[in-house]
């Protein structure tokens, strides 16, 4: 039986959840323009027309200890990728100052390992203590499995949000990194969750997984109630196991960040790395479920400028909050 997915769409903004036992096959193999149209209605009922704009500086680069395939930062693979400890605090405030005059809304420092500590940890928070004092912006952090006093540390000095992303499903993590598990993930957002913090979460599409795969991830996503979604595409890269990788095509890309929309109908949909394997890096998302981007200079895949990314936004009929 086909099912309308119009329709659907409206029952979903009266507040029908799509839910993990549900047969969501459909979604798959449902005409994709018809399934673009169904996500966009649903941002536009719930996120309206404006567009969160987030980006990113690399705090501290390779090294890393994890085995994640596709990461150009995990010391077992072989990448030309950039090896630094912590960053020079006058840089990082300089990066979120300009940033902040070129209308982005939030800042997030990511930093490669496990977990950022000692006295690395100690340089993060009195970074973001000044970037909190001296900006408006909204602060996010990306530091790896923290304990919940470090955490609690972070909130104090005005971080509200947390990146940690699932990576995929639950099913197929095991293929992608074996150092950290699924539930060391899980665990970590929920004791962020617990401290205060929004956590932003999601994961990255074309590394081998199936369409389950995708739509297990996205379930996960909504059970563990994640408002802020980034949707990152892999760009394989030379020298990780995942170099072969063949690339997504666009029409798979799109109907990915629908059905994520339709699954998670509330939560900011963020359009993340890999944009460049979309026409018009990324364009069309905007019409199928993105409400947020990250924009600048990803970690080692670039993304988009801010100033192009905020005339693309205008040209849409989007408002950057």
């Amino acid at each position: 039986m086909k099912v309308n997915l119009l329709e659907l769409a409206n029952e979903i903004i009266d507040g029908k959840l799509l839910q993990k036992g549900d047969n969501l096959d459909f979604l798959v193999t449902c005409d994709l323009s018809e399934l673009k149209e169904a996500a966009n209605r649903i941002r536009k009922a719930f996120c309206g027309d404006t567009v969160d704009l987030c980006t990113i500086i690399n705090g501290k680069s390779g090294n890393c200890g994890e085995n994640c395939k596709y990461c150009a930062q995990s010391s077992y693979n072989h990448t030309s990728c950039k090896n630094y400890n912590f960053l020079n605090g006058d840089l990082i405030l300089r990066e979120a100052r300009n940033n902040a005059s070129e209308g982005v809304n939030r800042f997030a420092i990511v930093t490669s390992g496990k977990s950022l500590s000692g006295k690395e940890f100690e340089q993060a928070l009195d970074i973001y203590s000044k970037i909190n004092k001296e900006t408006t912006l909204s602060l996010c952090a990306s530091l790896g499995f923290l304990t919940k006093n470090q955490f609690k540390k972070l909130y104090d000095v005005g971080v509200r949000n947390y990146h940690d992303n699932i990576e995929t499903s639950r099913r197929y993590f095991p293929h992608i990194c074996t150092t950290h598990s699924f539930d060391e993930k899980i665990a970590t957002i929920k004791l962020a969750q617990s401290v205060g913090f929004n956590v932003c979460s999601g994961g990255i599409i074309g590394m081998g997984e199936t369409w389950q795969d995708r739509i297990d991830m996205a379930l996960t996503l909504q059970n563990l109630k994640i408002k802020s979604i980034p949707i990152n595409v892999l760009m394989a890269i030379p020298g990780t196991p995942l170099e072969n990788q063949a690339p997504l095509s666009p029409d798979e890309i799109l109907r990915t960040i629908a059905i994520f929309r339709l699954i998670n109908p509330s939560a900011d949909i963020r359009l993340a790395g890999g944009r460049k394997l979309l026409p018009n890096n990324g364009k069309e998302a905007f019409s199928c479920g993105i409400s947020s981007t990250i924009t600048g200079n990803m970690l080692t895949t670039s993304g988009s400028t801010i100033k192009s990314d905020r005339n693309m936004l205008k040209q849409l009929g989007r408002i950057v909050i």
